[in-house]
């Protein structure tokens, strides 16, 4: 066994990593496949070699050839040539190979090695943290954050240029163009044809609100949604409800996909023909990815630290669904501002955590009472109960509306209106969708009998 007293350097390996800079002066083309890894100058332990991996990346970036002269001169242009050891060593590195065969290995060692230091890095931190005696809650989250940095390896630059962002994204348009199946891959759809022709589809790093007034629907709709993308879609889904049982929700799911009607499996009345027809949906609900979590007392760090493990232990995470706003908090102990300034704090984080993962996230939100006081009773952004942030943070807000609700007589009964009030990649505008009740499920309107 290796003891503290053994360890005088961190992990690294000097040939991998003359391996690797040598067979790019070889052959360019390795560059590929060494920008598929995400190998980046912060992976190279020798202090050289971390600034010649850097003036290759600079000649690559600008479509240049990449030879000891060129590099040479970048060097010099950057004003680390001597540093380095001068052309003498980029000369020696050239003629360290005898052919790249082996170079996919040493870019993997050399990644490997670099793993192990920011793994040793985070270690030393965490134990500065706990000799420090900071609180613990705020330690243990420090610490899931850094291994779930660890994990996904985000050790390339913060700060990227224009045209390294441009470069990587013709490789993806290409991509589409040569294979335009792949465009629908990634891209979580509603599903109903009026909402995703304004949002086009929910897309990782966003935040969207979903608000109305209570009975109007917020958590079926927020459910059928569910269904679209994690039954019909093939989607990852995960849902935090503080105001219903996994129990509950189960049944609701599993009353849209029966089509078997919620009042027969709340009350059990069910006969033999509902029991054969809820084995076939138990059967395609059992082949979803489905996440639910119903712990009511669930706080900021607590959540935030679910949906971060949940990620890492599924590999994947299409949208996280959250009902709802107004009953979360940020702290099992009392909150030392107003309740408004809680729930920004809140929004901003939700905004924040959703860009970390790059998934998008969907927070459920009640909306004032000023609605009532009102002849038009159709939402606005204002009517954003304790907005504080949410607002602003949200990068679209969809509300719900039904006329019937306010008015019985109205010939519009059972109809839901999908007010898209904010858009920050296209337009608002309204949808209509039918309500069937009995199995709580939201249809277009031409599916109407």
């Amino acid at each position: 066994m290796v003891s503290l007293e053994d360890i005088k350097l961190p992990p690294h390996n000097i040939d991998a990593e003359k391996g690797s800079l040598g067979g790019v002066l070889m052959d360019n083309e390795l560059m590929y496949y060494y920008d598929g890894l995400g190998l980046v100058p912060e992976d190279f332990y020798n202090k050289e070699h971390f600034y010649i991996y850097q003036g290759i990346k600079n000649l690559w970036s600008s479509r240049k050839t990449i030879d000891v002269v060129t590099l040479a001169d970048q060097l010099s242009k950057d004003a680390v040539l001597d540093s380095i050891g001068g052309t003498d060593y980029l000369y020696e590195l050239s003629s360290f190979l005898l052919s790249t065969s082996s170079c996919p290995e040493y870019v993997k060692i050399v990644k490997e090695k670099s793993v192990l230091r920011n793994i040793l890095k985070t270690s030393q931190k965490i134990i500065g943290d706990v000799y420090e005696q900071k609180d613990t809650l705020l330690v243990l989250q420090d610490i899931e954050k850094r291994i779930f940095d660890l994990t996904q390896d985000n050790v390339a630059e913060k700060v990227h240029s224009i045209w390294e962002i441009l470069n990587k994204r013709v490789e993806e348009y290409m991509e589409i163009v040569d294979h335009p199946e792949k465009a629908h891959e990634k891209k979580v759809f509603s599903w109903y044809y009026g909402l995703d022709d304004m949002l086009g589809w929910f897309k990782p790093a966003e935040l969207i609100i979903l608000a109305a007034r209570p009975s109007m629907g917020k958590t079926a709709f927020a459910l059928n949604l569910l269904k679209n993308m994690a039954v019909d879609q093939k989607k990852s889904v995960a849902l935090f409800s503080l105001e219903m049982s996994s129990e509950q929700i189960a049944d609701r799911v599993l009353s849209m996909v029966s089509t078997i009607p919620m009042w027969k499996i709340s009350k059990w009345q069910l006969d033999t023909e509902d029991f054969t027809i809820m084995g076939e949906a138990m059967e395609v609900l059992s082949d979803t990815n489905i996440f639910i979590d119903d712990k009511w007392s669930t706080t900021i760090p607590e959540l935030k630290s679910k949906i971060r493990r949940l990620k890492i232990e599924k590999n994947t995470l299409d949208l996280v669904i959250i009902d709802y706003l107004q009953l979360m908090s940020w702290s099992s102990s009392w909150y030392s501002g107003n309740r408004v300034q809680e729930i920004s704090e809140i929004s901003r984080w939700l905004k924040e955590l959703a860009r970390e993962l790059e998934i998008p996230i969907m927070a459920l939100s009640q909306l004032s009472r000023e609605v009532e006081k009102r002849v038009d009773k159709k939402p606005q952004l204002s009517d954003l109960r304790e907005s504080g942030a949410i607002e602003q943070d949200a990068d679209g807000v969809i509300m719900l509306h039904r006329e019937d609700y306010y008015d019985p007589d109205t010939d519009k009964k059972w109809l839901t209106d999908v007010c898209v009030r904010k858009n920050r990649n296209g337009p608002v505008g309204e949808a209509e969708l039918y309500f069937e009740k009995e199995i709580m499920k939201f249809s277009e309107l031409k599916w109407k009998d």
